[in-house]
């Protein structure tokens, strides 16, 4: 499926919130161009410098201000003090960073065109392969950032925990997505929605719902071991949300999304194949056995085709199914951040 570069999650909070997260931008990328580890050249300098803007900047940002919200909600303000602000908006940062990571070297893989409707990164000229270093210089920056901000503070091992092990989930479920649908060896037979569920959930639910919620709770004192369900949920509904993006992927407008989708040329395990699969009938199952994964755009159409004679749908069922969890949880402050999540995302278009 496509990696889910569409923004998610939490509001984007107030004109404010976002003025103050991109002001700590700023802040950052001037430590990171400080840097004393590394002696850097006037043109290492103006390269880091581009590449930070073209590959962390230019998302909604939904991710990293979802961190500050959920922190307000958590500790039952309206206003946090400067510095809960600046370190809220630090981790909420880290994980625009780690997205941007995955992005750059996504692209690479999926050998992708466009990203936040311009060019990917490796597609720019004179950027190539060099991308695939400047994604590790991306994701060494978060370590970077976390020890500079947080070593001292008594959850920071903590925090390192959580982005090693949710860049590890992500990694391990990319490798499940490309090994899946690994050229050479199309076989439908191979997918269905056990398979699928599995590399939603490690692609892009840890990273994109649980992820930011957990800084929230590490910064609001918590420990995390006691919040078992709330990751619960917030996978379910990562997977729910890739659902969405998959159904975007085939049927959104490239103009209004921010990138082509070509999941069916690319052979992808999407939910919309696998549900299709489920509920053909033999002439049907033909259809997309002759036509899915190959770039002829006639070959495309008729797989959409099918898609939609099949009526394929998901929405109600999930979200209500996501209500009962989270109305189950015994804090009033966890239950509204869940639910400030899943209303971002239920019925979006992009």
């Amino acid at each position: 499926m496509a990696p889910a570069g569409v923004a998610v999650a939490n509001g984007s909070g107030s004109a404010d919130t976002t003025a103050a997260f991109k002001e700590v931008y700023s802040k950052l990328k001037e430590e990171m161009l400080e840097d004393p580890a590394f002696e850097f050249t006037d043109e290492s300098l103006q390269w880091i410098d581009r590449m930070l803007d073209y590959n962390v900047l230019g998302g909604k940002c939904n991710r990293g201000l979802s961190v500050i919200d959920s922190y307000k909600i958590l500790k039952g303000v309206d206003v946090l003090s400067k510095e809960e602000t600046f370190l809220a908006c630090t981790l909420g940062w880290c994980i625009e960073w780690l997205q941007a990571y995955f992005l750059v070297l996504d692209d690479i893989m999926d050998n992708s065109q466009t990203r936040r409707g311009q060019p990917c990164w490796f597609r720019v000229p004179q950027v190539g392969l060099i991308a695939v270093n400047d994604g590790i210089i991306l994701r060494n920056h978060i370590s970077r950032i976390l020890q500079r901000h947080f070593k001292g503070k008594p959850y920071y091992v903590d925090l390192i925990d959580l982005f090693n092990e949710v860049e590890f989930k992500t990694a391990s479920g990319q490798m499940l997505d490309l090994i899946t649908t690994h050229e050479g060896e199309k076989d439908l037979t191979k997918y269905n929605l056990t398979v699928h569920r599995r590399i939603v959930q490690y692609k892009t639910a840890y990273y994109s719902f649980y992820l930011p919620v957990a800084c929230a709770l590490l910064l609001a004192g918590e420990n995390l071991d006691n919040f078992g369900d709330v990751k619960n949920i917030l996978v379910e509904m990562g997977t729910y949300f890739q659902v969405q993006d998959d159904y975007l992927d085939c049927f959104g407008d490239p103009e209004f999304i921010g990138k082509i989708g070509t999941d069916i040329e690319d052979y992808k395990c999407s939910w919309l194949v696998v549900q299709a699969l489920e509920r053909a009938d033999e002439d049907q199952k033909r259809i997309l056995f002759e036509n899915y994964g190959k770039s002829d755009p006639a070959c495309v159409a008729k797989v959409k085709d099918l898609y939609k004679e099949l009526k394929l749908e998901y929405e109600k069922e999930s979200y209500n199914k996501l209500i009962v969890d989270i109305e189950a949880q015994p804090s009033k402050a966890v239950q509204t951040v869940l639910k400030s999540f899943l209303h971002k995302i239920y019925k979006r278009d992009k």
